[in-house]
């Protein structure tokens, strides 16, 4: 029996907590549900519509207000609004690439 104590004693924490794991519940394959059908027919879909580029990209970020970085305030927000700029620009690049880019004189105006 000592020996037994001695060989747990000395097997690393990770290893005994590793076999506890492996005793809880087991799941099973596909967690019961049917597989999907990859190869369906699925209805067209409706036509893009023209994405317009913001005017302003970091108009929400900045009504967030200023990050809580003490000290750091300025820079945070000059870091974030070019990033947010840039990927505004990425996704104006990739609209047109697939000839949905639109031009704000495009946007219709609201019905009331």
């Amino acid at each position: 029996m000592s020996e037994q104590r001695a060989q747990q004693q000395s097997q690393p924490q990770a290893a005994k907590s590793g076999s506890r794991r492996r005793r809880g519940r087991r799941r099973t394959p596909g967690g019961g549900q049917r597989p999907a059908d990859l190869w369906r027919h699925v209805p067209p879909l409706d036509k893009a519509e023209p994405i317009i580029p913001a005017k302003d990209p970091a108009a929400v970020l900045r009504s967030l207000g200023t990050p809580p970085l003490q000290g750091h305030g300025a820079l945070v927000d000059y870091y974030l609004a070019t990033v947010v700029e840039r990927a505004a620009g990425v996704a104006a690049a990739l609209a047109a690439t697939a000839e949905l880019l639109g031009s704000p004189n495009d946007e219709e105006e609201p019905t009331t």
